[in-house]
C-alpha cells in the first residue's frame, strides 16, 4: 500500500542554495526508483526558507530498508545538520482518495 511522507524543513538562510542543490540531486535520482510514485517540493509563501516536501512511495518498508540507504542520499543526509535551523518534521500518511485534473 502506498505511503506519503510530509517533511517540513526550516532552512538556514545562508544554506538555502546548498539545500536546493543537494535535495534536487536526491529528487532527480529517486525519480528512477521502481517503488517511487511522486514528490512535490513546496515553499512557504511568507518565508522562502520554510519548505515542505510531499513524497509518495509504494511501500513503507522498502523506504526504510532500501531507499533511505541509497548512496545518492549520503551527501544530503550528512549535510542536514548544517543546512537546517532545527530538526525536520516528518509525518507519515496513507492515501485514501485522489483526484487530479487532466
Amino acid at each position: 500500500m502506498a505511503v506519503t511522507y510530509v517533511i517540513r524543513f526550516d532552512i538556514r538562510p545562508d544554506q538555502r542554495e546548498r539545500f536546493m542543490m543537494l535535495l534536487t540531486e536526491v529528487l532527480d535520482a529517486m525519480r528512477h526508483e521502481p517503488m517511487f510514485h511522486q514528490a512535490v517540493l513546496h515553499a512557504d509563501p511568507d518565508d522562502e526558507n520554510r519548505m515542505m516536501l510531499y513524497e509518495t512511495w509504494e511501500d513503507h518498508e522498502d523506504v526504510l530498508e532500501v531507499q533511505l540507504k541509497r548512496p545518492y542520499r549520503n551527501a544530503w543526509h550528512a549535510a542536514l545538520p548544517e543546512l537546517l535551523a532545527g530538526p525536520r518534521d516528518i509525518s507519515i500518511w496513507r492515501p485514501v482518495h485522489s483526484d487530479r485534473s487532466e
